[in-house]
């Protein structure tokens, strides 16, 4: 009989409920799609162009000749945690200490080691969209109930309805997720709105936690207002970072939580219980990198200044083109005038126009009708991708 049971059922059905839920990535759909095409100009993926400085590189090369292959403690290699520190002191005028700090596999594996420090079955978190998919999905597959405000536009700038975002978040509210310089949009949280919403998120005993994988790619300072900048040490604050996008590092899977010194114990088991931390070739090439390559993230911060200053002159002209400039990040999100289909026009660019873009309903049902395009490219290749764009839109 249990043989017959076992012979009516297939492995799919026997997946959890959170498993069968998973919904596949529409952007890696897309690169998938293109797969093959000669000369297409992929800018659908959250990276840039340019490869790792040479002070990572070279420094992981060392590490491995040192035979640094072994494991690591759980929260972290103690030189990178305390290279972390300084950094937050050098760059933001911030005191955090060492066990404040937890290192991780990316910052994507800091989102989902949190969401699974947080959030019990049930529990209320509040996102913002459009938004990269993941840092929502990770908190729902830990069992939030996710719900939801979207960004407008006023005046040509992203906006967000604080009023309207303070009203969802109560005292049954676990936490609320910013992701800011925003991943489509290049919206920013500003230091007023950051404020509000920290005091507010005291009245109702609310974790923030604060995506900042961008915070240094910000178009009006060194880097995007940030919550650790005006919380205090006994605050439901969390800030997940990473090494990939400011130090041009996607590929390295490196990352770091600043969390109450209170989660500092709960965080080193997780790590424990997921991967077992980093490798220390990696870590090493990470502490590296922070102590010595804040001069790669500038340069990075000027080529991006200046592949957004062709973005908005090329973008804006095309016709039926809705481009509003961000603030932060490596991203324009643009509406296409009677668009409803964007993974149907993500794929027709990528045959006819070979222009990889990702689609907007990729970042939530609020990105439909839009394209995002990752302008972390070189200023002749933009021109060449805004040149068969311009021509394809004018085809129509």
């Amino acid at each position: 009989m249990s043989k017959d049971i076992h012979n009516k059922v297939t492995p799919t059905e026997m997946l959890s409920q959170r498993s069968r839920k998973l919904a596949p990535s529409l952007i890696r759909e897309i690169s998938e799609e293109a797969y093959g095409i000669k000369d297409i100009i992929p800018l659908w993926f959250g990276e840039g162009c340019w490869p790792t400085s040479h002070i990572a590189v070279e420094a992981v090369n060392k590490a491995l000749r040192e035979n640094d292959h072994f494991y690591q403690p759980n929260s972290g290699k103690p030189q990178l945690r305390e290279d972390i520190c300084k950094y937050y002191e050098k760059v933001y005028n911030l005191n955090i200490r060492v066990p404040n700090v937890t290192v991780t596999a990316s910052g994507m594996n800091g989102l989902a080691l949190v969401a699974q420090a947080l959030v019990s079955q049930n529990d209320k978190v509040v996102a913002i969209e459009p938004s990269w998919p993941n840092i929502a999905e990770t908190f729902r597959i830990s069992g939030a109930e996710i719900s939801t405000i979207t960004l407008g536009i006023k005046n040509g700038r992203w906006t967000l309805d604080m009023d309207q975002l303070l009203g969802m978040i109560t005292n049954v509210t676990k936490a609320v997720l910013i992701n800011s310089p925003n991943n489509p949009t290049g919206w920013t949280m500003s230091k007023a709105d950051q404020q509000r919403l920290l005091e507010h998120c005291r009245k109702t005993s609310t974790w923030i936690v604060a995506d900042d994988v961008y915070s240094r790619l910000s178009y009006s300072g060194p880097y995007a207002p940030n919550f650790l900048k005006i919380c205090n040490t006994n605050d439901l604050v969390i800030s997940v970072n990473s090494f990939s996008k400011a130090w041009s590092m996607t590929g390295w899977r490196l990352g770091w939580i600043v969390a109450p010194k209170q989660l500092e114990s709960v965080l080193a088991m997780l790590t424990e219980f997921n991967i077992a931390g980093p490798s220390g070739f990696i870590q090493a090439a990470g502490a590296k990198i922070i102590r010595d390559g804040e001069s790669e993230v500038q340069s990075l911060q000027k080529r991006l200044s200046d592949a957004l200053i062709l973005t908005e002159e090329r973008l804006g002209k095309i016709p039926n083109v809705s481009f509003v400039k961000p603030e932060g990040a490596f991203y324009s999100l643009f509406r296409v005038k009677d668009v409803t289909d964007s993974l149907t026009l993500a794929k027709d660019l990528c045959r006819e126009a070979k222009v990889g873009l990702a689609p907007g309903i990729a970042f939530g049902p609020d990105g439909e009708g839009c394209l995002r395009l990752c302008y972390a490219q070189p200023l002749d290749i933009l021109n060449l991708a805004f040149d068969r764009l311009e021509n394809y839109f004018l085809s129509r």
